[in-house]
């Protein structure tokens, strides 16, 4: 029925999960995503009294045929668990989105994920 991307990475000992569901329905495209990942403000301590420095995702860029469709600006602010909702036409169930992201420390990761059918 719909399909849900659940794909964890690891970038610099930080866990960062993004569950991606994309479904089209008569050439539009409702793309749900949910963006888990440790965020720190650079304010905290760990346990030792160390501060922990800051840590969290500044940019997601969807793409679909390598034209942007949509980018999202995030920052220490951002809830834990950050929530992107939003559609587009021009696309069809089987086609694909790439969803980038880029942390503060300039570490950067693409994924393709397909656009199911409804």
């Amino acid at each position: 029925m719909q399909r849900i991307n659940d794909e964890s990475i690891t970038i610099h000992r930080r866990s960062v999960t993004m569950k991606v569901k994309a479904v089209a329905h008569n050439n539009v495209v409702t793309v749900k995503i949910l963006v888990q990942n440790i965020t720190e403000t650079g304010e905290g301590n760990n346990e030792p009294g160390n501060i922990v420095p800051d840590y969290y995702i500044s940019e997601l860029t969807i793409q679909h045929k390598g034209e942007t469709v949509c980018r999202a600006e995030l920052g220490p602010g951002i809830s834990k668990d950050a929530w992107l909702n939003f559609r587009f036409t021009g696309i069809n169930a089987g086609e694909t989105i790439s969803i980038s992201r880029v942390d503060n420390q300039g570490r950067t990761e693409k994924r393709e994920y397909p656009v199911a059918a409804q």
